[in-house]
């Protein structure tokens, strides 16, 4: 399955790539994502807590960083996630890419999923709006970290979340999942 999402922040293309590319700092920035452990500079281990209405999953999940073109803001991760009760498993690539638009940067997010097992049938019916919602959360603290950065003295946040590339790649990953379920009816 295909995804395609977008939203674009009030930072610069150099900014918004420094910050997508912190992995770590990123995670925080998904709903129901946690950095599990930071493997080497491309490859992270993470989990991610999905609820669909009564059915609560878990996934531990592996993500890599396959290609970096910083000239043309281009990033691509790999994703492997595996249901923690082993109810199925899920596989994304992820690309993303950021461009100059209305004096900030336009970030675009491709992603292409599979689900496999007992996770590929839940959800039904509900996925596209827990991935939309999801997706709206994650661009507005990317939105609020890259403003942050852009203040010249910024204001104490109370425990600031993290965003790294991590969280864009599991917000790619959970709009996926959500949008599969979806055209799967």
């Amino acid at each position: 399955m295909r995804l395609e999402n977008g939203f674009e922040v009030s930072a610069s293309v150099e900014q918004a790539w420094r910050l997508l590319n912190d992995v770590p700092s990123i995670v925080p920035c998904m709903p129901g994502a946690e950095l599990v452990e930071v493997v080497d500079e491309n490859t992270w281990k993470a989990k991610l807590l999905v609820k669909l209405g009564p059915i609560s999953l878990q996934f531990l999940t592996d993500v890599a960083r396959e290609q970096t073109d910083q000239a043309g803001g281009r990033v691509v991760l790999g994703v492997k996630a595996r249901e923690a009760k082993g109810r199925g498993n899920a596989e994304a690539t992820i690309e993303s890419t950021l461009a100059a638009a209305n004096g900030g940067t336009r970030v675009d997010i491709v992603t292409e999923l599979t689900l496999r097992g007992a996770v590929a049938q839940y959800g039904r019916g509900v996925v596209a709006d827990v991935a939309s919602r999801l997706t709206a959360q994650f661009a507005d603290c990317i939105a609020r970290r890259l403003a942050e950065a852009q203040s010249p003295s910024p204001e104490p946040v109370d425990a600031p979340a993290p965003i790294g590339g991590l969280r864009l790649l599991l917000g790619s990953f959970w709009r996926s999942l959500f949008r599969r379920s979806r055209g799967a009816k």
